[in-house]
């Protein structure tokens, strides 16, 4: 009986010495810690010293995580061993994680790996401020990560290269309504496979640089269609996103046309393109539709958001046009976020229009603003003539400059509008975008003079487009206190949503005016209500 005993004593105490000796490696301590850590221009810097694994493949499996104050991951990079060593702490391991804008302060932590999975070193953490140093840390767990990029949460960096491990793309997406992408380059290429279940379920990805950021709502990416174009399956294409600075003679291109706008560019021209792509060089444009997809730059200064706007640039005009756009400033940094449905080349122009015609007019705010804007335009260089009447195919032309709709081609649907009038294209776009309509006898009418209802009619029509609500669901309860809403010939729901929106106000309190002939000022200011509705000014 004792025998038994001892035995059983003597191998419950050998298999604890057994489990001891497997755990030896994981346990194995080592002096860990920061020296020399900076934050500055967007760029964290330093080193990390550990005691063990002195040697360059350890190097390559020191990871580097940089978070935000609020704990949100930002960035990944590889600490490079740099044959330093220093009597009691070790070897030291350089740091260098770039592009990580618009935050006071940042957290940083490190641990060193074996073999990129059995942890030998402690975690150290460390708070860097902009601009000071800071040292020191505490002990925590941490992670690696694989190809293609590292992956912590709804974070993936994504190496100059442009490459995106499926899997963890695919893993990102499953267990987040938003992914973010941070680029080392200009690029990213998604895997298709990777995306198919995310775009059924309307979730997005998030890709930032030092060029700036652009958010892709997956919804408008026609994975089937885009694979048929390009003659491959939908496993076999990727989607190529790219945010790149603008360079020579574009670049300059960009400058020059804005100078001739009158106005002074204060961002770099940046491409933000997206494209799917097969395993060779053929690409497939991708239709955005009527979905707007947010994009934001870095402006070069401080700036009034009444006196500057994005813009895009056409390539074969050569000229700029609006785009919505708000402004916003943080830490003495402004970022302009750019509205549009389409892959194009983006910047933000400023300008300082006035018109001697408008100094003592009622509508002097809202006409200089959208002048800077480039919705509207003088009809001289110092005259607006606020008080002119606007004909449809002006105000035509307004509302599409309003929505940053590229220009249809000039097809005429019309019998009156000829395929070679100024306006037969901005007729033909604002068809195709729903926003006007034509007479039964198809004519558009484009000279005649545009009425109030019809004013209300097309702004409500760029608000449908724009996706906002504009449903009332009882149009005559706001209708009833105007004594003259029995005018109204057909558009009495949209002068109701306009009313109730904050577009369109009475002509006096109790009179609306609905077969009133419109004036540029009152154009003006109707569209200044609607971008500033829409968010797509402020």
């Amino acid at each position: 009986m004792l025998n038994r005993t001892f035995v059983k004593k003597i191998s419950a105490l050998l298999s604890l010495m057994l489990v001891i000796a497997m755990m030896i490696p994981v346990l194995a301590f080592a002096a860990t810690g920061f020296s020399s850590l900076t934050y500055k221009n967007g760029s964290v810097s330093g080193s990390v010293y550990s005691d063990v694994y002195a040697d360059a493949s350890v190097g390559s499996a020191v990871y580097v995580n940089v978070y935000s104050p609020d704990g949100k991951f930002l960035t990944t990079t590889k600490a490079v061993y740099n044959n330093k060593y220093e009597a009691g702490k070790g070897w030291y391991y350089d740091i260098q994680a770039s592009s990580i804008y618009g935050y006071g302060s940042l957290t940083v932590n490190t641990t060193v790996y074996k073999d990129g999975v059995v942890s030998v070193g402690d975690s150290v953490y460390s708070t860097v401020n902009n601009t000071s140093t800071s040292t020191g840390g505490s002990s925590h767990g941490g992670g690696g990560g694989g190809g293609g990029g590292v992956s912590t949460g709804g974070t993936i960096s994504v190496s100059s290269d442009g490459s995106v491990d499926a899997s963890t793309l695919t893993n990102a997406l499953a267990n987040n309504d938003t992914v973010t992408l941070n680029l080392s380059g200009d690029l990213a290429l998604l895997p298709a496979s990777a995306l198919v279940d995310a775009v059924k379920a309307g979730k997005k990805i998030v890709l930032v640089n030092s060029n700036g950021t652009l958010t892709l709502p997956l919804s408008v990416l026609k994975l089937d269609d885009l694979a048929k174009t390009l003659g491959v399956e939908v496993k076999d294409m990727k989607i190529k996103v790219s945010i790149a600075k603008v360079t020579g003679a574009t670049a300059d291109a960009v400058k020059a046309a804005a100078t001739a706008l009158g106005g002074t560019q204060v961002a770099d021209a940046v491409d933000f393109n997206v494209v799917a792509v097969d395993n060779g060089s053929k690409t497939a444009a991708v239709d955005f539709g009527k979905t707007y997809e947010s994009r934001s730059i870095n402006v070069s200064k401080t700036v009034d958001s009444n006196k500057v706007t994005g813009v895009v640039y056409n390539e074969t005009t050569k000229k700029l046009s609006f785009v919505p756009s708000t402004f916003a400033t943080a830490d003495g940094k402004t970022t302009a976020t750019l509205k549009r449905n389409g892959s194009s080349i983006y910047t933000v122009v400023e300008s300082n229009k006035s018109f001697a015609d408008v100094a003592s007019h009622w509508s002097k705010a809202d006409v200089e603003l959208l002048a800077n804007k480039l919705v509207v335009d003088g009809a001289t260089d110092t005259a607006f003539q606020p008080d002119r009447n606007i004909t449809r195919a002006e105000f035509a032309a307004l509302v599409v400059r309003s929505l940053g709709l590229s220009s249809a081609t000039a097809t005429s649907n019309f019998t009156d509008v000829k395929s070679d009038a100024w306006y037969a294209s901005t007729v033909a776009t604002a068809a195709k975008a729903g926003i006007i309509d034509g007479y039964e006898d198809k004519t558009f009418r484009p000279d005649a003079q545009i009425t109030r209802e019809e004013l209300a009619a097309m702004v409500i029509r760029a608000m449908n487009y724009a996706d906002i609500a504009t449903n009332v669901t009882d149009p005559q309860s706001v209708l009833s206190k105007f004594k003259d809403s029995n005018k109204i010939v057909w558009a009495q729901k949209e002068i109701a949503a306009a009313i109730n929106a904050g577009l369109i106000n009475g002509m006096t309190d109790d009179t609306i005016g609905s077969a009133s002939q419109a004036t540029r000022a009152q154009s003006a200011t109707m569209l200044k209500r609607f971008l500033s509705v829409a968010n797509f000014i402020n």
